[in-house]
């Protein structure tokens, strides 16, 4: 499990200087959090993250969420083959994305007084899962830890493109409460339907 100090700060003061003193004092309070971790999230894309995740939470004896994982049936499947109460296990299904698998859940996870996440994903998941992830659950004051689980020999790993759009749409997620891309996928959306409507007018 790896838990980083120095990418959070960084972070945080990035922020600061476009949000508020409070969302500082957040990545602030995250940094001194000391508690193990309250709850496994599983990002979904992969069962074999599932998998871990089921064993880890049997080892640990916490919580865990799968967010968009795979199919309710075979999820409930995997969980009825452990000592995992089925209780203890979230499939939750809100997410589309990096992002949205942490936006979607955050809020439910602060109502619950979770300040520490042990996030589970793929290896070549794992970089832009975490910025992500520390960006989102750190405005909140919620800690996250990592398990990487190894992709060999099938890894895809993502670009760094990739890494910093997610990123970027996650601060201004953390500064305005909403997903640049949802918004441009609206915009484009109805341009489209536009053009379609002015297309069959003049046909």
């Amino acid at each position: 499990m790896q838990y980083p100090k120095i990418k959070l700060v960084f972070i945080g003061v990035i922020i600061f200087f476009i949000s508020s003193s409070t969302t500082l004092k957040s990545y602030i309070k995250v940094g001194n959090q000391k508690e193990n971790p309250q709850i496994i999230l599983v990002l979904g894309g992969d069962i074999k993250r599932e998998k871990v995740g089921v064993k880890t939470a049997s080892q640990l004896k916490i919580p865990l969420i799968v967010s968009g994982g795979s199919n309710p049936e075979h999820a409930k499947w995997l969980v009825s083959q452990s000592n995992v109460s089925s209780s203890q296990v979230i499939l939750d299904y809100r997410a589309h994305d990096t992002l949205t698998n942490f936006t979607s859940i955050i809020d439910d996870l602060l109502a619950k007084g979770i300040d520490h996440i042990l996030m589970i994903t793929s290896e070549d998941h794992i970089a832009r899962a975490s910025a992500v992830g520390y960006i989102v659950a750190g405005s909140k004051g919620i800690r996250i830890s990592t398990i990487a689980v190894p992709c060999h020999p099938k890894c895809n790993y993502e670009s760094h493109q990739k890494k910093v759009f997610d990123v970027l749409r996650a601060i201004i997620w953390v500064v305005s409460g909403k997903d640049v891309k949802s918004i441009a996928e609206k915009d484009w959306k109805g341009v489209i339907e536009k053009s379609l409507s002015f297309k069959s007018l003049i046909n």
